[in-house]
């Protein structure tokens, strides 16, 4: 009976690990809904890294299966292996083709980035924030302080130079929404400033070009939507920024991802994604409810106990 030669069955496994792969890529069910318009751009990337990890670990394993079946030691047979010292040409085919996937990965990689606002040079004015820990409380947000009481810091948050800025279609407009964001130990605080609303949760209409003007107080916190597939760290005295779109209405998690101390855990909030009659609806709220006259708005606060 005649053999299949070796690189006809070379080429039909070729073939099946890469339907195989790209199959996988696109059905894995990794990652959470696209939210924003930013989303896409990170899945794509995501999904080729993971068609690529799956070739990758169908060749070595399957590799090592194949072998631990065809050497394996067989009774009666004590003769020692075939002294091989090195193979080149395979040598030079395992260093060449990852670096070529790291490179290829590295480039698509700033590509990505740079299209979602990442590689933009910001604007240089700043208006400033204040934000001001209260006595009693770990976290705290004031408006207002009819008590004289000297803010910890003052935030620029006009234009940051830093994060995620305008993608290729918003560069040099600007957005539609801006939420000045402070982190502090343990609370994220939202403040509109144009309608001058305060809240501890972050509301923004779908489809609409939002840009958050982060800060911290206190220590590095990092801002993440993992619908929306954006993170920006925000840092002490040095202002950052994130951009996006959101695209489906809906409630998605805000996490600080930077260990930023003992109740890291719990430094949790959520974005709100209203239609725009809704968003207008929860503004004027807001407004009506921030109206008396001289009262000190303060939101998340936390005992320091």
């Amino acid at each position: 009976m005649q053999q299949i030669p070796v690189s006809l069955l070379t080429l039909v496994a070729g073939v099946i690990i890469t339907l195989f792969s790209l199959w996988v890529g696109q059905h894995h069910s990794l990652l959470p809904i696209q939210a924003s318009e930013q989303a896409p751009l990170v899945d794509g990337f995501f999904n080729i890294m993971v068609t690529i990890a799956t070739a990758l670990f169908v060749v070595v394993e399957g590799t090592i299966l194949i072998f631990l079946v065809k050497f394996r030691h067989r009774k009666g047979d004590d003769t020692d292996g075939s002294p091989i010292e090195g193979n080149l040409p395979l040598e030079v085919f395992w260093t060449a083709i990852p670096t070529i996937i790291v490179l290829g990965l590295g480039i698509y990689s700033v590509d990505v980035f740079g299209r979602m606002g990442g590689l933009e040079v910001g604007g240089n004015s700043h208006t400033p924030v204040h934000v001001a820990q209260m006595p009693g409380s770990a976290i705290a947000a004031t408006l207002s302080d009819p008590s004289g009481m000297e803010p910890e810091m003052a935030v620029p948050a006009n234009d940051p130079d830093i994060g995620i800025g305008a993608g290729a279609n918003e560069k040099g407009q600007r957005a539609d929404l801006v939420v000045d964001v402070t982190g502090m130990q343990f609370a994220w605080i939202f403040n509109y400033p144009d309608s001058g609303a305060t809240a501890g949760e972050l509301h923004v209409p779908v489809g609409t070009d939002v840009q958050l003007n982060l800060s911290a107080t206190d220590v590095i916190h990092s801002f993440w939507v993992p619908q929306f597939r954006l993170k920006q760290d925000a840092i002490p005295g040095i202002p950052t920024k994130l951009r996006f779109v959101a695209t489906k209405v809906g409630t998605y998690p805000v996490v600080c991802t930077e260990l930023c101390g003992g109740y890291h855990g719990s430094m949790r909030s959520q974005v709100v994604v209203h239609t725009p009659e809704e968003y207008e609806s929860w503004l004027a709220e807001n407004r009506i409810a921030q109206q008396p006259e001289g009262l000190k708005q303060a939101v998340a606060a936390v005992n320091s106990h």
